[in-house]
């Protein structure tokens, strides 16, 4: 892919921060609504609870999961970071992309079960849409921590590609970093 210019890639990098730090602060709505609906006492908060959340699932979770995915996606293919260059890319990738199906097949499913129930009056409390977002909101901050910090260095692919760099081509980066 061709590489995006400063200000395509300053507008992405823009999308991307934003839509992810709003799926983190979409996920950690739902753990907070799920840990309401899973210990209250009183069934009509939990029936609140579970029923904000479905609100949730069905016109947030999806469309702000995949823009996520998508400007991410943008954003490595078209800059020098690359997809399979970096271990830290990589890593952000899968796990992006791991959370964005879990949230798809998984997390919405059980959210419309629970606001199912809960709007006809059983609402039953179940831990594993505590777990679900527990485990996401850990997964995005490792995502935040692994995009700030840019561990790992270079997969084979990245080494192999740096390696058939003209020379000048690693001058002008190194002086880059530098």
């Amino acid at each position: 892919m061709q590489q995006l210019s400063r200000p395509a890639r300053r507008g992405f990098l823009v999308v991307h921060v934003a839509v992810s730090v709003g799926w983190f602060g979409l996920t950690l709505g739902l753990l907070t609504l799920s840990i309401t609906g899973y210990t209250t006492r009183s069934p009509e908060m939990a029936e609140i609870a579970y029923r904000a959340m479905k609100i949730f699932g069905d016109w947030l979770v999806v469309p702000i999961a995949l823009a996520s995915l998508l400007s991410g996606l943008v954003l490595s293919l078209g800059t020098r970071w690359g997809l399979a260059r970096h271990r830290w890319v990589y890593t952000k990738f899968w796990l992006t992309l791991v959370t964005v199906l879990l949230s798809v097949f998984s997390l919405r499913p059980g959210i419309n079960h629970l606001a199912a129930e809960a709007a006809a009056g059983t609402p039953v409390p179940d831990i594993n849409l505590v777990v679900a977002p527990s485990v996401a909101t850990a997964t995005y901050l490792f995502i935040t921590a692994v995009s700030v910090l840019k561990p790992w260095g270079l997969t084979k692919r990245g080494s192999r590609l740096r390696g058939t760099q003209p020379a000048g081509a690693r001058d002008v980066r190194a002086v880059r970093s530098s």
